[in-house]
């Protein structure tokens, strides 16, 4: 073989390994949604005009107009995500990435980008996960399973707020759920910033979404980077619709769990404990 037909043929079996890096790669980082395919090359122009102010040109959670903000904007070099339908510790899927960017996040400077387009929305959640690499050396968690919601009796609600009580959530969220339990002052985030617990009267919708479905994931997976840990391990599935149906009436709307707690407890209200502190306690 000549020496310019064995180097044509090396260059060219050069070209199928690279080809095969390559594709490789882009394997790992797909980014699909419900049939549409994300294209981070689009996704890095739209973050430019969009999310660049807060996120920061490195998505790093620096751009110029972090400082004025609280809660600070989410850092995605870290892959760490607070809303997954996904276990603990584990990334979240594409389409946790898409609802978090379409419904943004109440009480924060996130508001919601429905708005753009559906094409446009996978776009930006593929370039976001092109910020750390932890999308190139793993994939997203196996989302958890909702099982069907237990009906939503008075039964409920009270074994619920027995649970608000033994679990210590009391302690973050207060005894009403305003947000200004005895710990709450002193909370951070992963990256030492201050962070403040859910206030259950500020409204509708939680951070991660406004359905009792999504209230029940929030307890099953947790929110990572935040001190509200997952409690998978600690009750049943239940258990946790029982805590769900409670914290439903701590909200200021005509809830069918609102409704059912009212009527019942005007003959029961006596035999209730005070939620917080035991008594005794400093």
């Amino acid at each position: 073989m000549s020496r310019i037909l064995l180097g044509a043929w090396v260059a060219g079996f050069g070209l199928v390994l690279t080809g095969i890096g390559v594709g490789t790669a882009q394997a790992q980082t797909v980014t699909r949604v419900g049939g549409i395919t994300g294209n981070a090359a689009a996704g890095k122009q739209d973050y430019r005009r969009y999310c660049v102010g807060c996120h920061g040109p490195a998505g790093d959670g620096a751009g110029e107009n972090a400082q004025w903000i609280e809660p600070k904007p989410r850092d995605f070099t870290s892959a760490v995500f607070k809303c997954r339908s996904t276990p603990t510790g584990t990334l979240p899927t594409d389409e946790d990435l898409f609802h978090s960017v379409s419904r943004g996040f109440v009480t924060t400077n996130m508001p919601p980008w429905v708005a753009l387009t559906r094409q446009t929305r996978v776009d930006l959640v593929a370039y976001i996960k092109t910020f750390s690499p932890k999308w190139q050396t793993g994939s997203a968690g196996t989302p958890i399973s909702i099982p069907a919601e237990t009906p939503a009796t008075a039964e409920s609600m009270l074994h619920g707020r027995e649970l608000f009580q033994k679990l210590e959530c009391w302690k973050c969220h207060g005894p009403a759920g305003h947000g200004d339990g005895p710990a709450a002052a002193t909370l951070t985030d992963s990256k030492d910033n201050p962070i403040r617990p859910y206030n259950f009267t500020s409204g509708s919708r939680f951070k991660c979404g406004e359905t009792n479905q999504d209230l029940y994931r929030i307890f099953m997976t947790g929110l990572d980077g935040t001190p509200m840990p997952s409690f998978a391990d600690q009750i049943k599935p239940a258990d946790a619709w029982d805590l769900v149906h409670f914290l439903r009436t701590l909200q200021p709307l005509p809830t069918q769990e609102a409704a059912v707690w009212h009527a019942w407890l005007p003959a029961h209200a006596a035999q209730l404990k005070p939620l917080g502190p035991p008594e005794g306690a400093e």
